[in-house]
């Protein structure tokens, strides 16, 4: 009996005794990422670019594929903007939008980058020739940044009526309702 009863209090202690393994700390490239990402837009605000671009540049190598990563490279599009490189800041931009299509800034910011480049009414030629519907975005930004901004209202209003579902449809018509109220304000 004795037996028995040191046998259980043995396995109650080993059971009860609150034992666990120890944390194990795990590198997440993903966490890093977005870690480096807010470090660059610190430097942005403090006007440090240089930094920032390295920053977002990290970003982009430690997550390299994902959604997130197309905020990366419109950041460092934007950082190149804003110290002036526009030739630099276009293929940041370009890669944006070939990461993650749907968002209206990144057509926004490298419509802008295409009229500081001198490249709207060539790249209105090239949007004009392409199939795909997204075209139609960047088109009736370029028309609107070339000073015809009729014209880029119309694009834009085609493309809203004929892809009413996609996620960068919302964001179309709100620049387009804000555009419109520019000329008549005019």
């Amino acid at each position: 009996m004795k037996k028995y009863l040191i046998l259980f209090l043995l396995l109650l202690s080993i059971t009860a005794s609150g034992y666990r393994k120890p944390d194990v700390y795990v590198i997440d490239a993903t966490k890093n990422a977005y870690l480096h990402n807010n470090m660059g837009l610190r430097y942005m605000n403090e006007r440090l670019y240089y930094a920032a671009i390295q920053e977002f540049k990290i970003a982009i190598s430690l997550n390299p594929n994902t959604q997130a990563t197309s905020v990366y490279y419109n950041n460092i599009g934007d950082a190149y903007m804003a110290i002036g490189y526009a030739n630099m800041a276009r293929q940041p931009y370009e890669d944006a939008i070939k990461q993650y299509s749907l968002n209206f800034q990144y057509y926004q910011d490298l419509a802008k980058c295409y009229k500081s480049l001198g490249l709207v009414n060539s790249k209105i030629q090239e949007y004009s020739k392409g199939e795909n519907a997204l075209n139609k975005v960047m088109l009736g930004l370029l028309y609107i940044e070339n000073g015809n901004k009729k014209r880029g209202i119309i694009v834009l209003d085609e493309f809203a009526m004929s892809e009413p579902d996609l996620l960068i449809t919302t964001a179309v018509k709100k620049y387009i309702k804000d555009t419109v109220k520019q000329i008549d304000d005019l």
